[in-house]
This record gives structure tokens, sequence and C-alpha cells, in this order.
């Protein structure tokens, strides 16, 4: 790439938030503007929170919903570089443990997704749209 194209590159993405600068300009649209990713953040995360005892991507979403914060809130960013530190660090010291330890975190998780799903059917009732075998199972042999 030439100096000119790489000059066109920077330029493309300075004008990717442009918009961005636009909003910031105007001290109301700019207040109004972090209002709306304040609002915006906090339904993602209070979302997430709520699908935390679920299986599924709950603290995917919980996450998300702090992404969306950081555009905004140094505060958040902050704490989103921490979390993003400290599952790296798991996700690294996973990858160093041995074939049974790795088994061992699997079946962990498994426990407490079956557990969280138990816990669910039992409060809730089983869904429905369920096969009649399987709610039978679920009601006769793991006793929901």
């Amino acid at each position: 790439m030439n100096h000119q194209d790489h000059h066109v590159f920077v330029e493309s993405d300075e004008d990717d938030w442009a918009w961005r600068r636009r909003i910031r300009a105007n001290p109301k649209a700019a207040r109004i503007y972090r209002i709306g990713v304040f609002v915006l953040g906090l339904v993602v995360v209070v979302v997430g929170l709520l699908l935390i005892p679920f299986p599924g991507p709950g603290w995917l979403i919980v996450i998300g919903g702090l992404a969306i914060w950081a555009t905004e809130f140094e505060r958040a960013q902050r704490v989103l570089e921490f979390v993003k530190a400290k599952v790296r660090a798991w996700e690294q010291w996973i990858k160093r443990q041995n074939p049974f330890v790795k088994l061992l975190a699997g079946l962990a998780g498994l426990v407490f997704v079956a557990a969280v799903l138990w816990l669910t059917f039992h409060f809730s009732g089983i869904p429905g749209f369920f096969p009649d075998g399987l709610e039978n199972w679920m009601r006769t042999t793991a006793r929901v």
C-alpha cells in the first residue's frame, strides 16, 4: 500500500466517526446521546443479568452491555478491560491444564447448567412444547 492509499484509509476511518464528532459538538445532543447510550447499555446489562442463571449467553450479553457503555464512559472501559483480561487469563489457565482438569471443569459447567435447568423447571413448570416422553421422564426420573 502506498502512502496515498494509507492516507485514504485513515480519512475513511476518521469519516466513520464524523457523526460522533458532530453530536459532541452540540452540548444538548451530546447529553441526549450519552443518556441514550446509558439506557441502551443498562437494558442490555439487565437482560443479560436476568439470563445468567439459564443456559446460554447471559454473561456474554452483560459484557455486550458493558461494551455499549464503554463507547462513552471511561469507567465502563476500565471495567470491560478488566473483564477481558480475566476471561483471557481463565482461557490461558484452562489451556495449560491436563485433560483431566479440563474434563472436571467441563463437568462442573454441565452440572451447573443441569442444576439451573432443574430449578427453573421445578419452580416454573415444564414447557408445554416439550415432547410427552421427555416431560414424563422429567417428572418421574428427574423429579421435576
